[in-house]
């Protein structure tokens, strides 16, 4: 789903896959997150639909404003009240800068803290 946005020059459309994807790459940005929670539902819905759907975030776009929910796993020992804090901000920033929608609600629920241990970073291949 998609909505347009009449201007003087013609229509513009964006997707709630665009506005999912800034809000998540905001998010995996901030500071205190160790990742994306997908949930069942959505692993359901991707197997389904065969769509890549943006993992640990929802999103409504109408005509001029959107509301995204954010379901995140905090790192250990990180103040999860400023974390959330933070990244509300974050996202809502980044989204409003780069689409011009109005952001009303960021709505973040903290589904699992992570250890530095159990975060595993991929090495980039040194052969190609």
């Amino acid at each position: 789903m998609s909505e347009q946005v009449q201007l003087d020059n013609g229509n513009v459309r964006i997707a709630n896959d665009v506005v999912a994807k800034i809000a998540g790459m905001a998010a995996l940005e901030t500071p205190g997150i160790a990742a994306m929670s997908g949930g069942l539902s959505e692993g359901f819905a991707k197997r389904l639909s065969g769509k890549n759907v943006q993992k640990g975030v929802t999103v409504e776009v109408g005509q001029l404003e959107a509301a995204i929910d954010l379901r995140i796993i905090v790192l250990y020992e990180t103040p999860i009240h400023e974390v959330c804090r933070m990244l509300q901000q974050n996202v809502r920033e980044a989204v409003e800068n780069m689409t011009g929608l109005k952001v009303v609600e960021v709505n973040v629920k903290v589904e699992g803290v992570a250890f530095k241990d159990d975060i595993s970073i991929e090495e980039p291949s040194r052969i190609r």
